[in-house]
């Protein structure tokens, strides 16, 4: 058999490999090189399994030859990628009547009985292909349930179950090659990563009874929590030898460690249990993993059956990984490239603890991570009366708007029905760390009446209780168990590591004070764009702007704005400081105006009071601004150019902020975007206005300072034309939400309708506003960078959409040479570690 290359008797020196023979049977054979003692075992190849699934037989003698002749065997599944899965194994084949008789009388009718049952009804179900239901009114256990089992089987097959070793063992080889086959295995590997043609192999073992004088058992055992990676001793042991107590109760299942709860095999067995761990603590040594260490005691003696890498959550991954870098089992780079940074966004958010039972309303787009529990109100100012009742909150709207931002601030989560991964909700819940849904359309929003109306027809009112996972898109009634966020020493000394390899800076989108202390805590690089229009929906500031709309001359809406310029100064000075010298991006003012304006007859006649005008003056405003489609229509860089004057107070405020907050912190260099540019002469009108603030401003204070003009590249025109409009920035900015709206022709907020029915039949491999189009957007972004840096070689580079937190986004930056990319702050680590991970596989060559 050692010459086989198909069918090989694993040793020491055996041609056993991950992608001839899986993953299982290569971990098998260094067990057996560490010389653990385990049981004899053949291994059988892809090809050996792809054939047997076309009919052949293998050299079944030569197989057998390798076994005592009464042992019983099991065969496991060994496919390339243990995560990858495989058909359930197999137990105890070469049970029949003659062994039955031969174990009764070791260890007695009732265990030996149990055992032979269940290899009755696994042939049966997954080899002769019985239903499962052909056993159900089977109720006895024993030797009574097992005969009537075997009669079942008779009856449904017309022949005796098979007594033959080797028969019963082709037909399960032959079974579990065909289903590794099945169009359903197929479509479930592929959905974990597997390629559609991927091999099986498969292991056979020989079984150790378990049965003796001694303590005598199995179980697993494995040396972390498989929920939170801590060390601590975890798993099951069923001992054969503890039977039932006095009274009858059954105290076979044993804890590992001394328990105060009950027996435990460190007490009745502690030579085992001593040499279990060391086992354990071996395999983590010597195949760098935390491994679950499946085994059986046989008289005392330990003999181990497997070692699988153990299951294990987010969090658990980061700190093992962490912890074998620490130990110097690996290296720190291979730390950082164990942790999956989509995954990361667990560790900073509150989660649905994985065992908890989950009620399940409906599944929509989750477009902030994290969970969170609490009463459903229906606007931003019932929310806000929420939270100061000190009551959590989940805001539930159609769709939010500007309007909604100190709602969503007061509530604990957001769930809305329309929307997609760039909508308004999904951008502001990503910026605060807001667990949020959107494009729930499978439910009934009924605001008005107050009433949300699941798929399966339950009603839920205001004050109801909703628990909003926004990890996994799913909407919950009630109040599941959750884990608590994981930002210990682990993570920030993964996030270190990280740090020290990558090549590319990390920024933070943040428009307030609060998002950019969040930037800081996660160690963002600066601020890489600051939306000031944000700032303006504060209710003290926002009947201001509606003074400014509705002035008729210059001067009159210059004299307004004198108002708000001391607010917005504030606003930068905190920026400034809190980011303590570190560059700060901000984007003058972007959305049309007619946003500010309220839609409802109510919010007129109150806008018409607090402005002492008619009514009707109101309505004609309103209705004269009023566009077709507003987010082509006046607004970034077309405001700037015929309204100059908002442009004039913000950069008043930005210039005499960046003065005021140098005097007792660190130097300041503010940098100022233009938005939505098309075209090279916006971008000299608007800086040839800034350039004569900046100069009057320094006039006034007798100070010199320095800014950065930049522009942000969120038209296709902007990047087919950027050597015209490079020379005149220090910086271009890739604006990718908006890029990729103009460039598909697709409206973000109402792409989620139809995009999960255009990613399922391939019309996207992925939603463009999710994961950054590397053919289209990509494509452009590549002309843009290119023609820029070709007219102005010096001219820095980024990206500041939401990609900018998506690791295949960040591939894609790195590779065009951009400077850095720009996230919502909740996303900064996943975005560090992402970096970090691509530069480490660009000096690996992969």
């Amino acid at each position: 058999m050692q010459n086989n290359p198909h069918t090989t008797l694993i040793t020491p020196t055996a041609p056993v490999a991950p992608h001839t023979h899986g993953g299982r049977a290569k971990c098998l054979q260094r067990l057996v090189r560490l010389e653990m003692p385990v049981p004899r075992t053949v291994a059988l190849s892809f090809d050996a399994v792809q054939r047997i699934a076309e009919g052949q037989i293998p050299d079944l003698a030569a197989i057998l030859e390798q076994f005592e002749p009464t042992a019983l065997l099991c065969v496991r599944p060994s496919s390339e990628d243990p995560d990858w899965g495989g058909p359930g194994a197999v137990l105890n084949i070469g049970m029949n009547e003659a062994r039955f008789a031969e174990l009764s009388n070791s260890m007695g009718d009732e265990p030996a009985a149990a055992m032979y049952l269940r290899f009755v009804q696994s042939y049966a179900i997954h080899v002769a292909r019985l239903d499962a239901d052909v056993f159900d009114e089977i109720d006895e256990d024993g030797v009574v349930g097992l005969k009537r089992t075997l009669h079942a089987y008779e009856d449904e097959t017309d022949e005796v179950f098979p007594e033959d070793r080797g028969e019963q063992l082709i037909g399960v080889l032959r079974s579990m090659a065909r289903a590794w086959d099945g169009t359903s295995a197929r479509l479930l590997r592929q959905a974990k990563g597997a390629p559609a043609d991927a091999g099986l192999g498969l292991v056979i073992q020989e079984m150790i009874p378990g049965v003796g004088q001694g303590e005598c058992g199995s179980g697993v055992l494995q040396l972390v929590d498989p929920t939170t990676g801590m060390p601590q001793i975890t798993g099951r042991y069923l001992s054969q030898s503890q039977g039932r107590d006095a009274l009858g109760e059954d105290v076979s299942a044993l804890y590992l460690e001394k328990d105060p709860r009950g027996p435990s095999l460190e007490e009745v067995a502690p030579s085992a249990f001593a040499d279990l761990k060391a086992q354990a603590a071996l395999m983590r040594e010597k195949l760098r993993e935390e491994m679950q260490v499946e085994f059986v005691i046989q008289n005392g003696n330990v003999h181990i059956l497997d070692g699988v890498r153990v299951q294990r959550t987010s969090r658990a991954a980061m700190r093992i990984a962490v912890r074998l870098a620490e130990d110097g089992i690996i290296p720190p780079q291979e730390a950082v490239m164990r942790v999956d940074p989509h995954a990361l966004n667990e560790l900073l958010h509150r989660q649905v603890h994985p065992e908890a039972e989950r009620d399940v309303l409906t599944t929509a787009i989750g477009a902030s991570p994290g969970a969170s529990t609490g009463k459903i109100v229906f606007t931003a100012a019932e929310a806000q009366a929420s939270a100061a009742r000190g009551e959590a909150c989940v805001l539930v709207r159609r769709e939010t708007s500007p309007e909604d931002v100190r709602g969503m601030h007061a509530a604990v989560a957001v769930l809305t029905e329309k929307g997609g991964m760039t909508s308004h909700a999904a951008v502001i819940g990503r910026g605060l760390g807001l667990p949020c849904i959107v494009g729930a359309s499978e439910m009934r929003f009924q605001t008005k009446k107050k009433m949300l109306t699941t798929p399966d027809g339950r009603v839920f009112k205001t004050g109801d209780i909703l628990t909003i996972d926004g990890s996994s898109g799913q909407v919950l009634a009630g109040q599941p168990e959750m884990l608590e966020a994981a930002l210990d020493d682990c993570f920030q000394t993964l996030m270190g590591w990280a740090d020290a390899e990558r090549d590319i800076e990390i920024r933070a989108n943040a428009d307030t004070p609060a998002d950019a202390q969040t930037a800081r805590n996660f160690q963002a690089q600066g601020i890489g764009l600051c939306r000031t229009e944000h700032m303006f929906f504060d209710p003290g500031r926002l009947i201001v702007m509606r003074e400014m709309i509705f002035a008729q001359t210059s001067s009159g809406r210059a004299a307004v704005l004198e108002r708000l310029l001391p607010m917005q100064r504030d606003d930068f000075v905190q920026l400034f400081r809190i980011m303590e010298g570190q560059p700060v991006c901000i984007r003058l003012f972007d959305p049309p105006l007619h946003e500010f304006l309220p839609t409802t007859r109510g919010g007129q006649r109150e806008l018409a009071e607090a402005l002492d005008l008619p009514v009707s003056d109101v309505e004609r405003r309103v209705s004269a601004m009023t566009e077709y489609n507003p987010m082509l229509g006046l607004r970034g860089v077309r405001l700037g150019v015929t309204v100059p004057e908002i442009y004039d107070m913000q950069a008043r405020a930005i210039f005499e902020a960046t003065l005021e907050a140098r005097k007792n912190g660190a130097p300041v260099v503010p940098e100022v975007m233009i938005p939505l540019v098309s075209a090279k002469r916006e971008v000299e009108l608007v800086k040839s206005r800034i350039d004569s603030v900046a100069a009057a401003v320094a006039a006034e204070k007798g100070q010199e300072f320095e800014y950065r003009l930049g522009v942000m590249v969120e038209t296709p025109r902007a990047c087919l034309r950027a050597e015209e409009i490079a020379p005149n920035t220090a910086f271009l900015s890739f604006g990718t939400n908006d890029l990729t709206q103009m460039t598909y022709g697709l409206s973000r907020d109402d792409a989620g309708r139809f995009m999960s029915a255009y990613v399922r039949q391939g019309v996207f491999t992925e939603d463009p506003f999710h994961v950054l189009d590397a053919d289209g957007v990509g494509e452009l972004l590549k002309l843009g960078s290119e023609r820029g840096r070709a007219a102005q070689p010096d001219v820095t580079l980024s990206v500041c959409g939401e990609h900018g937190g998506n690791p295949e986004s960040i591939a894609i930056c790195r590779d065009l040479g951009f400077d850095y990319v720009s996230c919502s702050p909740f996303r900064v680590p996943v975005a560090r570690l992402a970096a970090a991970q691509l530069a480490i596989s660009s000096r690996l060559g992969g």
